[in-house]
């Protein structure tokens, strides 16, 4: 099947690779769904947001924590860019509640699945216990599952993040797996000057010798348990579910792609390595949508060797690359599906 997709995708009328990434996409598509008419159908962003500990220290953000809880309550109230994004692309969004530290209102329009009132400060104990990191994996298997059972035809999805200082957590997931120094995968986040990024760096390189980050392997749970954040651990089930249910996975920027890394080890149990394999079978489903500003995106997405669609220096989260990237998923399934080839339309090929 592989082989007819290429032939009908090199018969376009165009010169060969002329679309670019656009040809490898609905090859990728193809491949994903086995059928030579690719398609996306009735796409899906899930944002998850919980609140970290560490936030409360001052010492790796900016912004307070209580953003997160108003973010949240922004997203239900179709204020925040991923609702502009996901209403402009008709793309469907559900927002969960997977661990802030605030009580909404049970009739609120979210998905209440909250571990607890945001994780622990990693900068002192563990971030969340390994029964709470596998809840939050489970949770995130079982909300993906919901959400296709009550959208038909579902066949691509996509994740976002909100959470005060989980860029950190990222960061640390990300220092943990590809074995580099903990300084070349902090970045600025949300709003922070040099000086405080400084601060940050100095504070998470404390919390990597305490977790002992960079010594030992340490399965996924474990390390979830010592650094991660319950959007993120929800985020990693999600992906792992996503990928047995064949769906197209969009991936959005620093810290959905630190998810995924726990996703990839996740499937790989097996694996006695702390290091991500790039042949990690997850990745087959996965479109990356763009690379983010912040730093440490790109040599993850280097490191397991993918090409992002888009680069427009975002750092929002929130899912907003991935809706971005959606339409040029469906643009390069149409061209496939509808496009003319050289024969029926009557036009010369190079020969």
């Amino acid at each position: 099947m592989k082989e007819q997709l290429q032939h009908i995708i090199n018969t376009k009328t165009k010169p060969i690779k002329a679309l670019g990434l656009l040809e490898d996409v609905a090859l990728q598509i193809g491949v994903i769904q086995n059928t030579i008419h690719p398609s996306i159908s009735n796409p899906q962003i899930v944002v998850f947001a919980a609140d970290h500990g560490i936030a409360t220290s001052g010492l790796v953000n900016q912004y307070p924590q209580a953003v997160t809880a108003q973010m949240v309550l922004n997203f239900a109230n179709g204020g925040a860019a991923i609702n502009v994004f996901c209403k402009q692309n008709n793309i469907g969004l559900t927002v969960v509640d997977a661990g802030v530290n605030f009580d909404f209102e049970s009739a609120l329009n979210i998905i209440h699945a909250k571990i607890a009132k945001g994780t622990g400060d990693y900068s002192k104990h563990l971030a969340m216990s390994t029964d709470e990191a596998i809840t939050a994996i489970e949770k995130g298997k079982n909300i993906v599952e919901n959400i296709i059972l009550q959208n038909k035809n579902v066949n691509c999805i996509g994740f976002g993040e909100m959470g005060i200082a989980n860029t950190s957590s990222a960061a640390l997931i990300m220092h943990h797996y590809l074995n580099i120094p903990i300084e070349d995968c902090v970045g600025l986040g949300t709003g922070a000057t040099n000086e405080q990024l400084q601060i940050k760096i100095d504070t998470l390189d404390d919390v990597s010798r305490m977790h002992e980050l960079a010594i030992y392997d340490i399965t996924p749970t474990k390390l979830l348990s010592k650094i991660g954040g319950f959007e993120i651990a929800m985020m990693a089930g999600a992906y792992v579910k996503s990928w047995q249910m064949g769906l197209v996975i969009v991936v959005d920027g620093f810290i959905a792609t630190a998810a995924l890394l726990i996703a990839s080890k996740l499937i790989e149990h097996k694996d006695p390595w702390a290091t991500i394999n790039p042949n990690s079978a997850i990745f087959t489903n996965c479109i990356f949508a763009h690379v983010s500003e912040e730093k440490g995106h790109k040599q993850m997405l280097d490191y397991i060797r993918v090409k992002p669609l888009l680069q427009l220096n975002m750092r929002l989260g929130e899912g907003t690359g991935s809706a971005l990237a959606i339409p040029l998923l469906q643009s390069a399934c149409a061209f496939v599906n509808e496009m003319a080839n050289f024969e029926s339309a009557g036009v010369s090929t190079k020969d």
